[in-house]
């Protein structure tokens, strides 16, 4: 059964593994987040993901590989390579028996060395790590209801959009009238400058790993699922990309598996 700041659906006879648990958290120290009594929202929301996937992608790049010699001249060096040149300067040296003969078989020798030759080298072949993006995690996260629809599947899905969503964002658009109000005295600079509230953070614990801090990047809702007889979500697979707030390294990536 659920605990009372739970919002899921039941899940009765599913292993705990399988389902996903989120909920927000805040910033603890320098590299630290967790929750905070009376700070951060004590609700969470699970649920079993139907379909998962994580994505690290680490950048890693040649910058010498534009060094070699095709890069200044690709086509001539194509054309070296390949033997194409050969028929062009066959038509300009004219064929057999001409005044041309010798210096058309000379150069004939001389293009052959360069079929099935290549400028590339280990040099500038050489990879390096040019960096990495935070790491994104697509879910799809399924809530359906057994005994009350508002509770198992309208709740855990409201609550989910609130974290996605800003905490507030400024009626004043205008940067000059608010400018005016901290001048009087009536707003602060901050609230002057950054007048609007993002959305706040969340972790995701799942098979045994935390991942924290997430924030939600995409969140989407199916809206041809079915509904009961008051228009309230019956079911609903809803699908999300969560992404850290950094990239991460191997303590990280340690940390994660502890629990």
């Amino acid at each position: 059964m659920p605990a009372n700041n739970d919002l899921t659906s039941l899940w009765d006879g599913l292993s705990p593994h399988l389902i996903a648990t989120f909920y927000e958290v805040a910033k603890t120290g320098n590299d630290t987040w967790a929750r905070i009594d009376g700070k951060t929202d004590p609700i969470a929301v699970k649920a079993p993901l139907v379909d998962s996937n994580m994505e690290i992608t680490l950048n890693w790049q040649s910058p010498f590989e534009q060094a070699g010699a095709e890069s200044k001249a690709p086509a001539l060096m194509a054309m070296l390579q390949s033997g194409a040149l050969q028929p062009i300067v066959d038509a300009v040296m004219g064929k057999k028996g001409d005044p041309n003969d010798g210096a058309q078989r000379k150069s004939n020798e001389f293009l052959k060395q360069f079929e099935g030759r290549t400028g590339i080298t280990k040099l500038n072949s050489t990879q390096v790590f040019n960096g990495m993006p935070p790491i994104k995690i697509a879910v799809t996260a399924l809530f359906r209801a057994w005994r009350n629809a508002a509770s198992e599947v309208e709740a855990p899905f409201n609550k989910l959009m609130e974290w996605a969503l800003p905490i507030e964002l400024s009626k004043d658009g205008s940067l000059l009238a608010r400018s005016i109000e901290t001048a009087k005295g009536d707003k602060g600079y901050l609230d002057a400058l950054m007048p609007s509230a993002a959305p706040t953070r969340i972790a995701m614990v799942h098979k045994g790993r935390i991942f924290s801090p997430l924030v939600i990047e995409s969140i989407g809702m199916p809206m041809s699922s079915p509904v009961d007889k008051d228009g309230r979500f019956v079911e609903l697979a809803v699908p999300m990309t969560l992404c850290t707030l950094t990239a991460i390294d191997r303590r990280d990536w340690r940390e994660a598996a502890k629990r």
